[in-house]
């Protein structure tokens, strides 16, 4: 399994240098869990940069995935990993995801980039 961070679905999303990177990930959905805090993240993004019908559509499009809600489980877990890594709370919540999903990060965040089970891309 592969979780997108947001940093690589916005690169996806605006055909930036590393968008060919991310795009074999997320183009196979059937392998892509996707947080809901990835879905508030890019939502806001797209709505600031561009309008709302815009936004929608990318969420539409982040939803072919498997959108993992965030339980408990993973807000205990999220806190803990915040806790020991110094990560903040969104990073957190994607990172107790991914990890008890058994999946990969692939992300160009440098908060990720020596964490277990990440897939970093310097964005240059």
């Amino acid at each position: 399994m592969n979780l997108v961070d947001s940093t690589g679905w916005l690169e996806y999303f605006v055909d930036g240098k590393n968008a060919a990177l991310f795009a074999p990930i997320i183009e196979k959905t059937e392998e892509l869990i996707v947080s809901p805090v990835n879905i508030f993240e890019i939502f806001k993004k797209i709505l600031l940069e561009k309008d709302e019908h815009a936004a929608m559509a990318t969420v539409v499009f982040m939803q072919q995935a498997r959108v993992i809600e965030i339980s408990s489980m993973i807000a205990l877990q999220a806190a803990k990993i915040s806790y020991e890594k110094k990560l903040p709370m969104a990073d957190s919540l994607i990172y107790a995801t991914a990890r008890m999903h058994d999946a990969i990060v692939w992300t160009q965040d440098a908060h990720f980039k020596s964490l277990d089970g990440v897939k970093y891309f310097d964005k240059g």
